[in-house]
């Protein structure tokens, strides 16, 4: 578990330092694979079914929000159905633009569900998509991927009756009828509808309250609501419903839900703690559940570099050589202060004259001699 947990936060810390980067990744391969899915289901327009054309308008929604994501994508479903027909393209239009009106216009930044929803399908989990809406997303979350349903089972009634309604032969009141039935009277898929919406509301609901590991049991409880209401369609309006396959989906899906709950919530209730404080107006009853972490130990690698060693050595060696030549100097200085002048040799000997007295003049004394003679 210490591991788990370990490599979790390393996720997280790797997330957090590079999210820029990975974000416009993941909704460039996110795009990247819902695109291929249209294109591999429909692909009746040549121009749009074309690796270039996906890989362009992957590169574009890996800059731009997820609803220019979604935008696209109903656009190659338009394209693609106005090449079996435009009777079938006009039917995709009026629906789209139906959903975005009266549902998709509520959910706003939820409406990623519904692009993720034929994905589901796709990839055999489809209960992953409810489960995951109920825990990540808000209520709202229902509505896209009620809408991501119907989208779902309208490309699949396309692909098997596209020739029908490509024949030109047919006339456009019986290619309206046939697609108004095939989507009005497709029961398996109006049960999918109401499991999904069920799913989505019961998660959300018990995801959000505060007993503990409410988050195990909502998904646990989305689960089995799936199983139940797909069953109960199946008995009631008579749907073939594969129910090994599906309920081995469902149990992958809640396993791959315990996974989320352990990347995003993780709460440990062993160390659950429940205070009560009140102010001047309220009385407030707070439960705090902490996170599951774990200290990770940070490993810091010093260098020893001996280069400062040396320059001090060098620096002490020229010190000492300092004082070795002021010592030198100094002994020499003191010898030839002792030094005696051999004889036969002249020594410069410094000569110090004195100036002579000046005699001072008495002035008096000389004026009066002169005064005498006169």
């Amino acid at each position: 578990m210490t591991a788990l947990l370990e490599i979790k936060q390393n996720i997280k810390k790797f997330y957090g330092q590079y999210e820029v980067y990975i974000l416009p990744v993941l909704k460039f391969i996110l795009a990247f694979v819902y695109f291929l899915w249209i294109n591999s289901n429909m692909g009746y327009m040549k121009q749009l079914d074309n690796i270039f054309v996906i890989l362009i308008l992957a590169l574009v929604c890996s800059i731009l929000p997820t609803s220019v994501m979604l935008f696209i994508g109903f656009v190659l479903m338009i394209g693609h159905c106005y090449a079996v027909s435009m009777e079938v393209a006009g039917f995709m239009l009026v629906l789209v633009l139906f959903m975005m009106i009266l549902f998709l216009r509520f959910s706003g930044s939820q409406n990623l569900a519904m692009i993720l929803t034929p994905l589901s399908f796709g990839y055999s989990v489809p209960a992953l998509l409810p489960i995951g809406s109920g825990l990540l997303g808000s209520a709202l979350s229902s509505l896209p991927a009620g809408c991501g349903v119907v989208i779902y089972y309208f490309i699949r009634f396309v692909h098997t009756q596209s020739a029908a309604l490509s024949d030109p032969d047919t006339e456009i009141a019986a290619k309206i009828k046939l697609l108004s039935d095939g989507l009005v009277q497709n029961w398996a898929m109006w049960i999918t509808v109401v499991a999904f919406v069920a799913v989505v509301l019961l998660v959300n609901l018990l995801r959000t309250r505060s007993f503990d590991y409410a988050w195990r049991i909502a998904i646990i409880a989305g689960g089995v609501t799936y199983i139940l209401v797909i069953l109960a369609g199946d008995f009631c309006f008579d749907v073939t419903v594969s129910m090994v396959p599906m309920i081995i989906s469902t149990v992958i899906s809640v396993l791959i839900g315990f996974v989320m709950e352990f990347l995003v919530f993780g709460g440990d209730y062993s160390r659950t703690e429940r205070l009560e404080y009140e102010d001047d107006e309220y009385y407030y009853y707070v439960k705090a559940v902490p996170k599951a972490v774990v200290a990770t130990s940070e490993r810091s690698i010093k260098k020893i570099n001996a280069e400062p060693v040396r320059e001090e050595k060098k620096k002490e060696e020229s010190v000492l050589s300092y004082n070795r030549k002021d010592k030198k100097e100094k002994l020499s200085e003191r010898k030839e202060q002792k030094t005696v002048q051999k004889p036969g040799k002249f020594s410069e000997s410094t000569v110090i004259e004195t100036p002579k007295e000046v005699d001072e003049i008495d002035f008096e004394k000389q004026l009066e001699e002169s005064l005498k003679d006169l």
